[in-house]
């Protein structure tokens, strides 16, 4: 156990050394070269600022006289990385919701729970004030997306850029309304030579 002990340390240590530092081609900071903070922000930011100022939301609010109901679909991962997709999901309907330009209803696995508490009231709660089933706001719109990667690998260093997608589709008729891409995230690390 003791030597089992050494040797993960002597790796540890050894990969700390030997880490190879990532270049951005911005200015930002980072530890690894894999997606990070600082990646959702720039990506979240930049999405958003395009979400809230697209001239089909205003369309669609003069049109009917109220925002728009919008649901998160999935932000898919296709890189060639783990990236988890749900943290730039709520970022992006959490940032949305608060610039007050849709409105947003639960996702799925909220809705089964908000049900579930529904058949609870109509069972339990006094009927003054239980909530009905089938009053459901609809959405109009899913907003869908995917974060995909591309990988140069040269003899001594590697580039990887990061291309986001995010698409406003119409629920009624499938069109998509809005589609922007940021692909403002990329970074250059050295190749490190494995040792045996």
């Amino acid at each position: 156990m003791k030597k089992l002990i050494t040797i993960v340390s002597a790796f540890l240590v050894a990969s700390l050394v030997f880490a190879a530092p990532v270049k951005r081609t911005d200015d930002t900071k980072d530890l690894a070269e894999f997606w990070n903070e600082n990646d959702i922000k720039i990506v979240c930011t930049d999405i958003i600022n395009e979400v809230v100022r697209s001239p089909r939301i205003d369309r669609f609010e003069r049109d009917n006289d109220r925002a728009p109901v919008v649901i998160i679909g999935r932000i898919e991962n296709e890189s060639n990385e783990r990236i988890d997709t749900s943290i730039v999901e709520k970022k992006l309907e959490n940032a949305i919701i608060n610039s007050g330009v849709c409105e947003f209803i639960a996702d799925r696995s909220q809705r089964d729970i908000l049900h579930d508490e529904l058949r609870y009231q109509s069972d339990h709660a006094s009927v003054d004030t239980a909530k009905e089933m089938d009053e459901e706001l609809g959405a109009d719109f899913m907003l869908n997306g995917s974060v995909k990667t591309v990988v140069e690998v040269g003899k001594k260093q590697t580039q990887k850029t990061y291309h986001v997608v995010v698409q406003m589709i119409d629920l009624q008729t499938h069109r998509v309304v809005f589609s922007t891409e940021n692909d403002e995230i990329t970074k250059l690390y050295k190749n490190t030579k494995k040792k045996i």
